[in-house]
Parts: C-alpha cells; sequence; structure tokens
C-alpha cells in the first residue's frame, strides 16, 4: 500500500518513523512482533526489532546469527546493539523481506553507510556467515551511495538550490536509471534538472554567468485561487529545453554537451511527461513520490544529503582529503588555480581525452585503412560494414536493458566511440605490420571474424572504462545470474554480449595497448585487470577454446608439458603477431601433415607447439607465482622454504591436472596447494587462517573461497573442495612432498616489469628530492591536470611565464649534492615493441633486441642559447631513431 502524504504544510522532508505505517508496503501480509514469543533473547535486542517492525521469523533468524557470530568472535569490539542492526539487516536481505529501509536501521544504530558497511562484513567470520545475496546487495548499495555522495558534493559545490531540485534528480535517477551508480549519467540527469530549476528562478537569484546564458527568462507562473481557477486560461507549457544555458552549464562542469542534450530527450523529457512536472512550479508531488520510491528500493534516503544527515556523511577527518576548493600552489603565488580532482572530474577528464584522441577518426574507414582493405585479395569491407551493424544493435539493445529504458541511445553512442577507436587501432596494426614484414596485403587476418570481434570489443570496453562504467567491484566477480546479472555492465559483460571466447579477447589486448599510446594509465591498468581477469577465471569456463588447445597439446604429443619449466627464468618473449590469427589452424595442420610423413616410422609424431598457448602459460605462471608469493609473505614469513615447494604442486596442478581449472578460480587452486603442502610439513595452518589473509591481497571476493564448484551445478566453499576434489586427484603427489625423496622443485618465474607500464608517470632525477621530469602529453592537456600538483611544473616548449622561475628551478638542483648534470636511466623499462600481439606458430627471425633508451635531462646554471637547444633536440632525435633500428 502507498504511504500515507506527508503534511501539506511542509516542504520539507524528514526520515519517516519506523513505526509509521509508510514503513513497509507488506505491512497487512507482516504480523506485528509478539514479544512473549522472544523472551529467550535479549530485552534490548527484542526492543530493536520492535522500533523496526520486523516479523518474529526475521527476529529469530536475526538471533540465530548473532549467537553464531557471537560463538566464532574472538573479541566483540563493537557495540551490541551495532552488530544486532548488521544481523537484522543481512536476516532481512536472505529473507527478502521489507521490514525497514537502510536509513532507519542506520538511525536505530547511530552509524552512517561506511561504518555500517564496515560491521556487516566483519560478521563474516567463517565462511558461510554472509550469503552471495547479500554480498551483492552490499556491493550494490557501496556504489550507489557512492555515486549520490559525488553528485551531491558537486550539487552543493555549485549554487545553493532549492531542496526540491535535489529531490527532482534523485526521484529522476531512480525512474530513469535501472544503474543507479552510473556516475556520468546520473550527472547528466543533474545538470538537466538544473537547467529546468535554473530558467525558472527569478534573475535576481542567478549568477552573472547564468543570467546571461538564459536565452529567455522564464517568469514563475502566480497562484490562482480555487474560486477563480475554472476562469483562468490553461497556461501554455514552458519552451523545451534553453539550449545556450544547458551548454553553459556543460562547459562549466566539462560534460560534452551532445550527450546531454540527449539524456534531456530521452531520459529526462519521458520523466517529465510521466510526472506532468513541465507546467507546475510548485512541483507538490515530487517529495511524496521520492519518498514512495526510496521504501521500495529500501536503501538510502538521498534527500538526506540536503540535510547534511550523520547516517549519509562520513566524519570530516575522512572527507578533508577531498578537497571542495582550488588550492593555490603554494610554492608559488602567481601560479594558476588547480581544480581538485573528485569522482565526476576524473570521469570528465577521461572522457574528454577519450573524445580528443578520437577527433581525427570518423565512422568510416579513414582513406588509408580503405586502401589496406582494397590491397586484400579478398575485400572485407562489405563484411566489416555488416558486422559493426549487427554488432552495433546488439550492443545499444543490451546496454539499455541493463542501463534504464531509454538508454538505448546512449549505447549507440558508446558504441560510436568504439567503432572509430577500433578502426584507429586496426589502422596503426596494419601500419606496424607492413613496416615489419614489408607487405600490404592483410587479406588472411582482415577476413578473419575473431580478430574483427576481439578488437572491438576492446575498443568498446576502452570507451566503458573511460565512462567509468566497467569496473571491477567484487573482485570481478558475479556468480549469479538474474536480475542483477542483467543490470552489471562490467567486464566480462562485453564478451557476453558478441559471445566472444575469453581467451580470443586476451589475444588481442596487448596488441591493442601497443598499438595505441593515447591510452591513459588508469584504461592500461583496466586492459591489464581484464587479461588478469580472463587467465584467473574466464578462459576456464566450459566451451573455452583453451580446453580443445590443451587437449590437443597433450593427446598430440605436440609437447609433454604445456610449458618447459627451464622456460620460467628466461625473459617472457612476445612472438606472436595478429598477423598470423587466420593462417594459424591451417598451418598447424600443414606442418602436423609434413611431420607426419617425414617421421612415418615415429611412434609418437608430434604436433607443432601453439604459441599463443604457450606464452598464455608464461603469463599464466607468472600471475601465479605472483599471487602465491603474496600469500606466502602474509601467512608463512617464517617458513621460507615452504614457498617454492608449494609452488612446485600448484605448478604441477596446472600443467598436468588443468581440468581442475574447469569453471573454477586460479585462487582455489593456490590456497589448495598451499593447505596441502603445510599439512603433510606439519605446519599448523588452517583454512580459515588462509582466507582471512587472503580477503587482504588486491582484486579479490569472498565468492572465491565460498562458492567453488564442486560437481556439476553444485557449489560449496573452499574446504569442501580441498577434501572433496583437490585432495582426491592430488593425493598420490602431496603425499610424496612428505617422503625421504619429493619431486624436483619447479623453477621459480621471472617477474618481468609489466609490459604495459610505460615511462609516462613523473620520473624523479636520480639524487633529488625534489626534481620530476615528464613525457610530454596531449596538447589539450594543461600542465596542472599532469601532477604533482602540489610543485612547479615546467612543461619544456611551452610558455613559462617569469625569468625568475627558471632561477627557482636552479636553486631546486643545486641544493643536490650531485652535479649539474643529470642523467635518467630508464633501465629495463620496456620499448613499445613494434609489432601486434595475436598469434603466430614459430620465431620472427627478423626481430632485434632492443638496445636500452638513455634519456638524458640537462639542467643547466645558465640559460641554454635556441642554438644549443636545437642541437641537443638533433642529437636526441640521432639516438632515438639509433633505438628503433
Amino acid at each position: 500500500m502507498p504511504p500515507k502524504k506527508r503534511h501539506s504544510g511542509t516542504s520539507q522532508s524528514k526520515e519517516p518513523k519506523p513505526g509509521a505505517e509508510s514503513v513497509s508496503a507488506d505491512k497487512k501480509d507482516s504480523p506485528e512482533l509478539s514479544v512473549k514469543k522472544h523472551r529467550d533473547k535479549d530485552a534490548a535486542f527484542v526492543a530493536l526489532c520492535k522500533s523496526l517492525r520486523v516479523t518474529d521469523p526475521v527476529c529469530d533468524r536475526a538471533w540465530t546469527l548473532w549467537k553464531a557470530v557471537q560463538e566464532s568472535m574472538d573479541d566483540v569490539t563493537d557495540s551490541q546493539k551495532r552488530l544486532w542492526g548488521a544481523c537484522l539487516f543481512v536476516s532481512v536481505i536472505d529473507m527478502d523481506v521489507s521490514c525497514f529501509t537502510l536509513t532507519q536501521v542506520l538511525k536505530a544504530v547511530s552509524l552512517d553507510v561506511t561504518q555500517f558497511m564496515s560491521v556487516v562484513r566483519k560478521l563474516d567470520v567463517n565462511l558461510d556467515t554472509i550469503s552471495t545475496k547479500v554480498t551483492s546487495a552490499l556491493t550494490r548499495l557501496e556504489k550507489k551511495y557512492e555515486v549520490m555522495l559525488a553528485l551531491y558534493q558537486r550539487f552543493e559545490k555549485e549554487r545553493e538550490t532549492l531542496r526540491t531540485c535535489w529531490t527532482m534528480f534523485l526521484l529522476a535517477k531512480g525512474r530513469a536509471l535501472q544503474m543507479e551508480d552510473d556516475l556520468v549519467i546520473s550527472f547528466q540527469l543533474l545538470l538537466c534538472t538544473l537547467e529546468l530549476f535554473i530558467k525558472r528562478c527569478s534573475p535576481e537569484l542567478l549568477q552573472p554567468l547564468y543570467k546571461s546564458a538564459i536565452s529567455k527568462v522564464q517568469s514563475p507562473p502566480t497562484r490562482i485561487s480555487r474560486r477563480n481557477q475554472s476562469k483562468a486560461k490553461p497556461r501554455a507549457p514552458d519552451p523545451e529545453v534553453d539550449v545556450q544555458l544547458l551548454e553553459t552549464l556543460c562547459k562549466e562542469n566539462e560534460c560534452n554537451a551532445e550527450e546531454v542534450k540527449n539524456v534531456y530527450h530521452t531520459s529526462f523529457t519521458a520523466f517529465l511527461d510521466s510526472m506532468d512536472l513541465s507546467r507546475s512550479w510548485d512541483f507538490p508531488q515530487v517529495d511524496q513520490q521520492y519518498e514512495e520510491h526510496y521504501l521500495k528500493s529500501r536503501d538510502i534516503d538521498g534527500r538526506l544529503f540536503f540535510d547534511g544527515d550523520e547516517t549519509v556523511f562520513a566524519p570530516k577527518v575522512q572527507i578533508s582529503q577531498v578537497e571542495r576548493t582550488p588550492k593555490k600552489n603554494p610554492s608559488d603565488e602567481e601560479g594558476s588555480l588547480v581544480p581538485p580532482q573528485t569522482p565526476i572530474r576524473a570521469a570528465m577528464t577521461s572522457i574528454q581525452m577519450l573524445r580528443g584522441d578520437l577527433t581525427s577518426t570518423g565512422d568510416q574507414p579513414s582513406t588509408t585503412l580503405a586502401t589496406y582493405f582494397k590491397q586484400c585479395t579478398v575485400d572485407p569491407t562489405q563484411d566489416v560494414r555488416k558486422r559493426l551493424e549487427a554488432h552495433g544493435q546488439a550492443f545499444s539493445q543490451r546496454f539499455g536493458q541493463a542501463v534504464g529504458p531509454h538508454c538505448v541511445v546512449y549505447g549507440r553512442e558508446r558504441f560510436s566511440l568504439g567503432v572509430r577507436k577500433y578502426y584507429q587501432v586496426m589502422e596503426a596494426m596494419l601500419k606496424s605490420e607492413e613496416k615489419r614484414l614489408s607487405v600490404q596485403n592483410f587479406s588472411k587476418l582482415l577476413n578473419d571474424s575473431t580478430f574483427h570481434t576481439s578488437l572491438l570489443a576492446c575498443a568498446l570496453e576502452v570507451v566503458m572504462a573511460a565512462y567509468g562504467v566497467s569496473s571491477f567491484k567484487n573482485g570481478g566477480y558475479n556468480p549469479g545470474g538474474g536480475e542483477a546479472a542483467d543490470r552489471d555492465v562490467c567486464f566480462p559483460w562485453i564478451l557476453d554480449v558478441f559471445d566472444l571466447a575469453a581467451f580470443d579477447f586476451y589475444k588481442v589486448i596487448e596488441s591493442f595497448i601497443k598499438a595505441d599510446p593515447t591510452l591513459s594509465k588508469n584504461i592500461i591498468k583496466h586492459l591489464e585487470t581484464c587479461e588478469n581477469l580472463i587467465m584467473e577465471r574466464i578462459a576456464w569456463r566450459t566451451g573455452s577454446p583453451l580446453f580443445e588447445l590443451l587437449k590437443q597439446e597433450h593427446e598430440g604429443g605436440a609437447a609433454e608439458q604445456v610449458e618447459t619449466p627451464a622456460s620460467f627464468s628466461q625473459p617472457l618473449q612476445h612472438n606472436h603477431t595478429a598477423a598470423d590469427l587466420s593462417q594459424a589452424s591451417f598451418q598447424a595442420s600443414s606442418q602436423a601433415s609434413s611431420q607426419a610423413s617425414s617421421q612415418a616410422a615415429s611412434l609418437t609424431p608430434r604436433l607443432p607447439k601453439s604459441n599463443s598457448l604457450s606464452l598464455f602459460y608464461k603469463k599464466l605462471y607468472r600471475l601465479a607465482y605472483t599471487r602465491l608469493k603474496t600469500l606466502c609473505s602474509y601467512l608463512l614469513s617464517p617458513h621460507p622454504e615452504l614457498e617454492p615447494i608449494i609452488w612446485t604442486l600448484f605448478q604441477h596442478t596446472l600443467q598436468h591436472e588443468y581440468e581442475l581449472m574447469r569453471d573454477r578460480h586460479l585462487d582455489q587452486l593456490m590456497m589448495s596447494a598451499m593447505y596441502a603442502i603445510c599439512k603433510v610439513k606439519s605446519v599448523d595452518l588452517r583454512f580459515k587462517t588462509i582466507v582471512t589473509s587472503y580477503k587482504n591481497m588486491s582484486n579479490t571476493s569472498q565468492e572465491t573461497f565460498k562458492h567453488v564448484l564442486i560437481t556439476d551445478g553444485h557449489y560449496d566453499s573452499i574446504i569442501v573442495f580441498y577434501n572433496q576434489v583437490f585432495m582426491q586427484k592430488l593425493k598420490t603427489n602431496i603425499l610424496q612432498y612428505a617422503s625421504t625423496r619429493p619431486p624436483t622443485l619447479s623453477p621459480i618465474p621471472q617477474i618481468p616489469r609489466s609490459p604495459y607500464k610505460f615511462p609516462n608517470s613523473p620520473l624523479r632525477v636520480p639524487g633529488s628530492n625534489n626534481v620530476y621530469i615528464s613525457p610530454m602529453k596531449s596538447p589539450r592537456m594543461s600542465p596542472g591536470i599532469m601532477t604533482p600538483r602540489s610543485r612547479m611544473l615546467v612543461s619544456i616548449g611551452e610558455s613559462f611565464g617569469q625569468s625568475n622561475r627558471f632561477e627557482r628551478i636552479n636553486q631546486m638542483v643545486n641544493s643536490s649534492e650531485r652535479s649539474f648534470k643529470r642523467t635518467l636511466d630508464l633501465g629495463s623499462t620496456p620499448k613499445p615493441l613494434k609489432r601486434l600481439r595475436f598469434d603466430v606458430d614459430g620465431q620472427d627471425e627478423a626481430d632485434a633486441p632492443h638496445s636500452r633508451s638513455v634519456f638524458c635531462v640537462r639542467l643547466p646554471l645558465a640559460g641554454s642559447t635556441r642554438s644549443r637547444m636545437q642541437e641537443q633536440k638533433m642529437k636526441e632525435d640521432a639516438e632515438s631513431k639509433k633505438d628503433e633500428l
């Protein structure tokens, strides 16, 4: 039943009391708590249950949970009332009942959102305290809260506005978006709401910027008495969006105007039509209808941000890290103001960079790319066009289903950007291949559908990451399906949209990064995380081509081992190229036939080894050992001799018992191997201790050890998996480590620096604590965005201002004990290779090792002349060309 209407005499929205009839729509179906039935429980607990109007079954379940937690916790640091509130919250989520909202329980236990989430997670002292359902609900609420907090801070900072404006935005966001944690679209809706209110405000209330921006000042309608209401002429509807005002708002907030206009004409206009708000000045029903929406969602009352309520604002000590006003450079009074880096500003900057990189790229292949298509034996132009049409429709529809009913058009916008990035990177790849191979006919590559789909998916993932939509909350783990999964566009959502195998997508990631030097550090990190997720879990799903490759390797005798242990200590070589993807299978079959004829007398003919599989396993081993080493540092520092033994069992499992990875996670085998070796070596290490430390590692999820495949369709905890599956499969091998003749230890993989971490961040000059250099960024990026912001920033080649700044730089350099000539050796930092990364069989003999590059930075005392600077530049150019040869 809908909640009772608020008193008409106030427009302020207060939190409804838990005892009010509006608390639950299921009140008639939920009888009140019977205190007599709960005499065995603590009276204060029962009083809390009664204040939140929970039912008898919820009370019983929460109390049972509390007793279990109480027995498991060594030390109860939080107050009982707070833990009781957490138990009640977990119980209603698991039972799917609507007794109270999150805000109501926060007020009842006197906690803010962040504190309460922390308390709930503390309940999970065992493996099965908190269910997957509760974990998913917590993740959703956290993301929604973070978005709402960031939006309100920006709203509050812009100007003092009516409470109704904020409430209308909350209602519009809740109605228009299924994914209320989409920061960009939510912020665009906020700008639309501000446009609606600003153009209705009296001119004297507006700042000069917005006074001049309004093309026609709207005067609020006069009130009409009920007596004269029938005689009054109906007021004509206000004009549509004020384009000039909206563009001003977008410019001031660094937001793309065309995207905001689309949001206005689709989602926001539909919202106004459904509410019939476009003709009303008082908006009397906004507060009431938002309350209905909030009670139905059972989470956070966004109106409390406007009241400064303690349940939605963290203590000021915590939020002080987010600067609310720009600060001047303390070391330079004449310096320009540097804006603070808020979540919204970071998102807008990321989108600006993406769009800026694509300004010269169109929705159609460039002349150069079209020429490559025409030079193919079979022209792929028509196939490329048809494929993009089909993928575009699928992407837009799925995006609309996930984000909101009117969001298909936003999906088309994102897809259009992805297509431009796809064309841009493809052209760069082909230019690189032409230079490396001295060929121009790439017919096999450009007529391969898998290559094109993988490249397009990678381009779209870059776009989604730039908009902040694709993220890795909950460790990138989404074991369940249903409604929550349909609204999740995080990676690997894009693979499901295109029905693309993760192993095929993986093969194009490195090539994509190498071919696009404009990718930001955050985007590169995002793609690297995608690559790790594929190696950890996604590539091991049933139906993956990885299993077929492994089967061929083992059954065909191509190699006794997928990757020889002796190669672990060798540097990671990148010898596979995208240009050989079409021909890989044909090449393998032809070589197999040739070897079969020449080795007819051989009892075990050997198939050629797949370099794509070899490289995958090399990277897999390095990732696996890195994670094992981290976990060992947490748990086994007193027993360093166990790490190589655990690694040997772990590596043996991945190599010879790879079926254990089917529909499972790499870390599940890692934890099982650690427990097994500690068991046979008589080291007391319990699974509870292992998973407790595991939760502190990066990119992890509790689902990894709570939701493990046991048999087909049956999941249980990591302990059950170890006892019923891992131990049964590897018992003989595990016991060998307790014998006097244990297995030979596997070599430790060499862990090189990531091939994706280029020297594009500010680097400190050796021997100096206060001098940094950074490669020149795109000219559209101002030095203020490039950090460090608390230091003096110098962009060589651009106007620097007064000469005293150079004097101050010299003073900074003179403060060091070293000489004035500084040399920064980038050392082993890998240089972008001039080739693609996809698939090849065999080494390319034309590749030569790249010499180490040395970048010398000289800061002399006296200002050098223009001729000396030109001479220095010529020398550096010559050295650079020499490195490329």
